[in-house]
């Protein structure tokens, strides 16, 4: 598909000539090689650095237009970010694809073949990196000033193999040939400080000071990823931090040949940047991944006071001219790395400082997971960053004080309220800092902002109603549709007109083409050809046979309990002995794929990574059944990946247990692509199943008030189990060691869990309807026109999920700026 790009000056023969000049002056003058001598190494690097060109010179030109509008600018610091690769993304958005096309085929290559010399940026890993990613290409799309903060990490979270059908780790070395579009800032290093002590003393004014002394220091250095707007030559970016040594090597220790010792320093600060989420289970980790968070923070705070500086504004007015957006709870020190700015550094009162604080900052929680509400040891705090936890104290002191005056008498409430966890680990509860430091707090979805404020911040929200707000997320059309889906997006635009791609409502204009025969016939044959092309690209899947016919159902996401990737197994092993034991033919064939990566240290989630392996060796080898079924788990989850398996989807799974998934973005990306969505009345799927019509959603399963209430009490999962004869087979196959033969007690412990230990993700409450719900699925599919309807309109319900209509609320509910004319 042509993109139809309204930047119309990017086609023509000038255009061409004018990218087949720079490409070769890039091959011969950037890197240093022979025109004359092509191969598609040198043929991607020419191309990536020439469309660079073009987005640098648009960069610098939206960095003058910021400061002749005196601009007020969106700082999104995010932990993690997930751009994929960006050679297609920035040449769709730069209006280049008609010209790329043309040159490339005149050197023998094609713009897919080139792709893979890309390697995707180690800078996120899941839901959380991809989403903030989304939000920069929507900010750069509709012109909103601002940048995206993270770190530059050098081996990401980990490339992740399969051995004997176990999770492998190994480091993911994405920069080991460098990056053709990170853009390094030498010049712009900030010193980010740890550990020391606090002087306190009285300076010539009489005023009492604190002076941060004797710290061990890191440097922080700037790496710029340019991210343009879909046809409006804005540019805007992602700096990203990488820490650098301040003494990189000991030349005494190597005379003496302690030749570790002397490169010592240089390897622990640069360890900060070295991995993303490095495992916390020792104190060592701890303390790495607070650094990585203040890492992040400082050098971001530094980096946007110098901007204010360089702009004239006063620091009274920073909140007229700053917005700084804690995307999850990750930075939310940033809380008090800025009032020790302002306070020690500024010398402004406190009072002014908060104030200054408390208008500048805003939150968006992602989870309601426990253990992602981070809370760091009071003592590792205070020795890593003393004066923060002075800070944190004197925060925490004055707002109990409000509370004490709002709510006499009530210690419970104080307690609960408090930054400082009590009892035998007294703890920093870094959530509650981020919110009692924070404008406006959101949720990720309707159902997930209800939840933060009857329970996870029902205190905060009785003390400050005003403050909480929901903006639902959303995924880029370009990236995901556009991008992602070209066959799909030709025949969409074919059908309303290319405006859907920078204006997602439009889609709805496919609902009156969903009873169309021909209209349909359409859009099942690019679904096929998407189906034929993933299964060309799998060797899993062609080793297997699988028919582009079968009912491709798919389950990619991160390895979690909640996620609930066990309850599709239990559902693939139920129709296997359907199949095998009874003889019972399912209506049409399926393959079950799965993916996603576990975090190192969780070993249950590693072991259902183990089971589905296991399971699906078991059904593959079993020629009664592989003509029917089979279920493939693909290694490396990435967005590469993903994108094939978005536009093949027939079948989404979103199985979450209902009051656990806080939003969710995968399920808009399937539905997006038409498929239809399996799912629970969890995140963001209640609003997909409203926006595209329940007839065209699989809903089953337990509400989140349902999941509260069996927990509470009453819920058996052992009555399940003994009462359901599909169930208890299946589970005592898993129990049993049917599938780990040699190891019975392999997967007892996810067993048990259901079994013995009060199933608390509702697997075995949720199993016969979600079997039942799998069944309405396979008769529709069996159903060629009504399949197709309700895949189409799943696409045309999923305007309301776009990203630019989420950034459009952020910038109007809680950034309060304003799009560049």
């Amino acid at each position: 598909m042509k993109d139809r790009h309204p930047d119309t000056d990017a086609h023509g023969e000038a255009a061409v000539a004018a990218l087949r000049e720079g490409i070769l002056r890039h091959i011969v003058t950037t890197f240093g090689s022979d025109s004359e001598r092509v191969n598609k190494d040198r043929l991607y690097k020419g191309l990536a650095a020439a469309v660079r060109d073009r987005l640098a010179e648009n960069w610098v030109a939206t960095r003058r237009r910021y400061r002749a509008e005196k601009a007020k600018r969106v700082y999104y610091l995010s932990l993690e970010f997930l751009p994929g690769r960006f050679l297609r993304q920035n040449i769709l958005a730069s209006g280049l694809s008609e010209a790329v096309e043309t040159v490339l085929r005149e050197f023998g290559h094609s713009l897919g073949a080139l792709e893979s010399k890309e390697a995707e940026p180690g800078l996120g890993n899941g839901g959380l990196g991809r989403l903030a990613s989304c939000y920069m290409d929507s900010m750069a799309a509709l012109r909103i000033p601002g940048h995206g903060y993270g770190i530059r990490y050098d081996y990401g979270l980990f490339e992740q193999s399969l051995e004997d059908g176990f999770q492998a780790e190994r480091a993911d070395n994405w920069m080991r040939f460098g990056s053709v579009w990170q853009f390094d800032r030498p010049h712009f290093f900030y010193l980010v400080r740890f550990g020391g002590r606090v002087e306190r003393f009285v300076d010539e004014t009489g005023r009492l000071r604190h002076a941060w002394v004797d710290t061990k220091k890191v440097r922080a250095m700037a790496c710029d990823f340019l991210i343009p707007g879909y046809g409006n030559h804005y540019t805007t970016s992602m700096r990203m931090w990488a820490a650098k040594a301040t003494t990189g090597f000991d030349l005494k220790r190597f005379n003496a040949s302690d030749y570790v010792g002397a490169l010592r320093e240089k390897t622990l600060s640069e360890n900060i940047s070295m991995v993303l989420y490095p495992e916390d289970d020792t104190p060592e980790g701890k303390e790495l991944r607070l650094k990585q968070q203040y890492f992040l923070v400082s050098a971001t705070l530094q980096d946007i006071m110098r901007r204010h500086d360089n702009d004239g504004g006063s620091l009274e007015t920073l909140p007229d001219e700053v917005a700084i957006h804690l995307n999850e709870t990750h930075p939310a020190i940033a809380v008090a790395e800025l009032m020790r700015l302002l306070v020690d550094e500024r010398l402004m009162d406190w009072e002014t400082a908060w104030k200054v604080c408390t208008d500048v900052f805003a939150y968006t929680n992602h989870t309601v997971l426990p253990e992602a509400l981070e809370c760091w040891p009071v003592e590792l705090l205070a020795r890593v960053l003393p004066r923060h936890m002075e800070i944190i104290y004197e925060i925490n002191r004055r707002f109990l004080e409000e509370v004490a005056d709002r709510y006499p008498g009530d210690c419970r409430k104080r307690e609960r309220l408090s930054l400082i966890g009590e009892g035998w680990n007294r703890h920093v509860r870094m959530a509650h800092l981020a919110v009692v430091g924070s404008r406006k707090v959101n949720g990720v979805a309707a159902l997930h902002t209800e939840i933060l404020k009857d329970h996870v911040f029902k205190d905060f929200h009785e003390l400050w109603p005003e403050k909480f707000v929901s903006v639902t997320n959303g995924v880029s059309p370009r990236r995901f549709l556009l991008q992602a889906n070209p066959r799909l997006a030709g025949l969409v635009t074919e059908a309303v007109g290319p405006g859907w791609v920078t204006d997602l409502d439009k889609l709805a204009g496919l609902r009156g083409l969903a009873d169309d025969a021909a209209f349909q016939e359409k859009w099942r044959a690019v679904r096929r050809v998407n189906k034929e092309r993933l299964i060309e690209a799998m060797p899993e899947l062609r080793e297997l046979g699988v028919s582009p016919d079968a009912l491709f159902d798919v389950q990619v996401k991160r390895i979690h309990e909640y996620k609930r990737q066990a309850l599709n197994v239990l559902h693939a092993v139920t129709l296997y002995n359907r199949i095998k034991v009874h003889g019972i033919l399912p209506e049409t064939p399926r393959v079950i794929l799965f993916g996603g990566k576990s975090a190192p240290g969780y070993h249950m989630a590693k072991r259902i990574i183990k089971l589905v392996t296991s399971v699906a060796e078991v059904i593959n080898a079993d020629p009664d059944v592989r003509e029917h079924l089979a279920a493939v788990f693909l290694p490396n989850f990435n967005v590469a990946l993903s994108e094939r398996l978005i536009r093949a989807a027939d079948l989404s799974e979103q199985i979450s247990t209902a009051g656990m998934e806080a939003s969710g973005t995968g399920n808009m990306k399937f539905a997006l692509n038409g498929a239809l969505t399996i799912g629970t009345m969890d995140g963001a799927n209640i609003e997909i199943r409203q926006e595209v019509g329940e007839e065209n959603f699989l809903a089953f399963g337990l509400s989140a008030a349902e999941v509260a209430a069996n927990r509470a009490g009453g819920y058996n999962p052992r009555l399940r189990y003994e009462f359901d004869h599909e169930l208890k087979r299946a589970v005592d196959m898993i129990h049993s060691g049917f599938f780990s033969p040699g190891r019975p007690e392999l997967f007892r412990p996810l067993t048990e869990g259901m079994l013995d230990h009060g199933d608390w993700f509702m697997v075995l409450a949720d199993y016969a309807s979600y079997v039942d719900a799998q069944a309405e699925a396979a008769c529709l599919y069996a159903d060629a026109p009504a399949f197709t309807r309700r895949s189409i309109m799943n696409t045309a319900g999923m305007g309301k999920f776009s990203s630019d209509r989420a950034v459009m609320e952020y910038v109007r509910d809680i950034w309060g700026v304003r799009p560049l004319e």
